[in-house]
């Protein structure tokens, strides 16, 4: 088809409204691009990754962020610690072209640092610094290590380095653990621990899931638990007295390595599923030296618990998961486990050391796993595969609800409910029954709007 240009020199209203008729014509009928070789992942695929440091930094109670940035990193930065982590603003310099040109960074910085520490109530002062070049390669010998009552500690978050936000949550409990946790640098093997039994928990998880792991370790004969992240920096202390740590997902390189190589045994994997809940208690036990008969009964118990929910609570359908927490994949593990068909699952983290068990189980069943992934390549997956439900991000939710499929934000709705142990999996499990009956209805809706 060939269009008459306009005429620029005296435009004729009629003619222009016939060249935009024309041009709206061969857009509307181009064919459009579907084969995975034309396509480009060009969509955005995560907010920016110092999101997940500031959140666990900004709830720290009695924690005040200083940020050392640009005005651009600190206007989209302070709305979402707003909305997603604490209800608190961000401090920071105002560092513009002129400051970061003129090398008065260190002197700003330090400023506003004495300025945060009039108030006797700030505890903490977390200085974040971003992938601004001046900013990025702040030295902390340079900074205050106290001023007032509060605490100065240096989180690096170049976004450059870091791909999701879940692992720049593990920087910033590593920046603190490595300034506050005081851990024996000698291994101390489980008959010189005495009666200390204390365990570690590294995750983020729904709060009902921390108190059933604690009702399971003191059945086990543990002292007691702390978890982090945390909004208490005694917790960040107090995890140098740890005996054990449990690191339940499997971004948390550096908080592992950490207690690794200060001889503290590191348990990875979860109580999620009926096995892997067994190896999860009896791992911790071993690691505790706790007396191993007693051990195996109280994990014999929660398997079987954890069975008969399985039992019970069959699904059918297929589902895909697709997330950018860092900790899909135990679900996935729960849903296969329960009946279900996931022939599909994607993260945005990398493939650790930490999540091989899941990696080696999931792909042995049939999963196809991507790591770092693309919202291209997870709008693919449900193409292919047609799934019955997708619990994903929010961009793929909305091209999913599109196509007449149940479709619910995995950070919404999955991490704000438990799914450890018998317990968790029996409401995950309701939960996902419900949503797999609703496919009706979103095809009646697709047909409607059609």
């Amino acid at each position: 088809m060939s269009l008459t240009p306009p005429n620029t020199t005296n435009p004729d209203p009629a003619s222009e409204d016939a060249t935009l008729s024309g041009l709206f014509n061969i857009l509307s009928t181009a064919p459009k691009a579907t084969d995975e070789a034309s396509e480009t992942n060009l969509h955005p695929q995560t907010m920016c990754p110092a999101f997940g440091g500031l959140r666990v930094v900004t709830r720290i109670d009695g924690a005040q962020v200083c940020m050392a940035t640009d005005k651009g990193c600190m206007y989209g930065l302070t709305f979402v610690t707003h909305f997603y982590a604490a209800r608190k603003s961000i401090v920071s310099p105002e560092l513009m072209n002129e400051q970061l040109a003129g090398g008065s960074i260190i002197k700003d910085i330090r400023a506003s640092i004495e300025e945060i520490a009039k108030d006797p109530s700030i505890r903490l002062i977390p200085v974040v610094s971003l992938c601004v070049a001046e900013t990025a390669g702040l030295a902390e010998e340079l900074l205050p290590k106290k001023v007032g009552n509060a605490e100065v500690v240096l989180v690096r978050l170049p976004a450059y380095l870091i791909k999701s936000h879940p692992e720049a949550k593990d920087i910033a409990i590593d920046a603190l653990l490595r300034r506050f946790a005081t851990v024996p640098t000698v291994p101390a093997a489980p008959e010189r621990l005495g009666k200390k039994k204390k365990v570690l928990i590294i995750g983020e998880i729904f709060p009902l899931d921390t108190m059933a792991i604690a009702s399971v370790l003191e059945r086990l004969g543990a002292e007691g638990i702390t978890v982090l992240p945390s909004q208490h920096l005694e917790d960040f202390r107090e995890a140098g007295e740890a005996a054990a740590v449990a690191v339940l997902h499997p971004f948390y390189e550096l908080t592992a390595e950490f207690f690794s190589k200060r001889g503290v045994p590191v348990i990875t994997g979860n109580p999620v599923g009926a096995n892997s809940v067994y190896k999860w208690i009896t791992d911790l036990g071993f690691a505790l030296g706790l007396e191993a008969a007693h051990v195996e009964k109280i994990a014999t118990e929660e398997k079987e618990k954890l069975k008969a929910v399985l039992q019970a609570q069959k699904l059918e359908g297929t589902i895909i998961v697709a997330g950018y927490e860092g900790n899909e994949f135990p679900l996935v593990r729960l849903l296969l486990e329960a009946g279900a068909n996931v022939p599909y699952a994607s993260t945005s983290i990398a493939n650790t050391e930490l999540g091989r068990d899941d990696h080696k189980l999931l792909t042995m069943l049939g999963t196809e796993l991507r790591y770092r992934k693309s919202l291209e390549e997870d709008r693919r997956a449900v193409l292919k595969h047609a799934p019955d439900l997708v619990i994903g991000t929010t961009s793929l939710d909305t091209y999913v609800k599109e196509q007449g499929i149940p479709a619910v934000y995995y950070t919404n709705i999955i991490s704000s409910r438990p799914i450890y142990f018998a317990q968790g999996a029996s409401i995950m499990l309701s939960m996902m029954q419900s949503l797999l009956q609703k496919r009706p209805v979103y095809e009646k809706m697709k047909q409607f709007f059609e």
